[in-house]
């Protein structure tokens, strides 16, 4: 399986870049992550309830991070179980860009499935990844990108914490088309 995409986040590069290696920044815009923690240098360990169709689980992964160019790109290489539902494994280029004041994160995930995730069957997984990246990119970019400055004489509203409407398959969109989910699960190092 193959999927590629690319989101414009309202932040400098820098910025994207240093909330990339945020285990909770990460934690706050992947719903259902229930833990994650880096391990090492390159690499996260991570514990995310999430449903697929019919099946639901707690998905434990493992993501290594390769070919590091601070904080132009890097590679994701992604190994994840969830008991029963399956597991999956894959990989993510991830890069980063700027776009004026802006970034454009582009990405190319290529990935697998086995065990009654592979049965549940490749259209509901694809659409599945794709809502999974939309999502994990929207929460994040609420978070990293700073707030619009109000109009003059408008009351400025409290802040608040991001709301996340579904539940994330990040490490399913890592593995399977993320980062990525995926993006997709997206951690690098600084």
């Amino acid at each position: 399986m193959q999927q590629s995409g690319e989101y414009r986040i309202a932040a400098p590069r820098e910025r994207v870049w240093a909330a990339l290696n945020d285990p909770e920044i990460l934690k706050a815009s992947i719903e259902g992550c229930e833990s994650l923690e880096r391990t090492a240098d390159d690499t996260f360990n991570a514990v995310v309830r999430a449903r697929v169709g019919p099946l639901s689980a707690t998905f434990t992964g493992e993501v290594k991070l390769t070919d590091l160019d601070p904080p132009k790109a890097y590679t994701l290489e992604v190994s994840a179980k969830g008991g029963a539902a399956g597991f999956g494994k894959g990989t993510a280029r991830v890069s980063l860009e700027d776009e004026g004041s802006a970034t454009l994160l582009k990405y190319q995930v290529e990935g697998s499935v086995g065990g009654k995730l592979a049965q549940i069957g490749q259209r509901l997984i694809d659409a599945a990844a794709r809502k999974t990246a939309d999502d994990f990119f929207e929460s994040f970019s609420r978070i990293v990108a700073p707030p619009a400055e109000p109009a003059p004489g408008a009351e400025q509203a409290s802040p608040s914490t991001p709301a996340i409407s579904r539940a994330n398959l990040f490490w399913i969109t890592a593995m399977a088309a993320t980062v990525a989910a995926i993006v997709a699960g997206l951690m690098m190092r600084h």
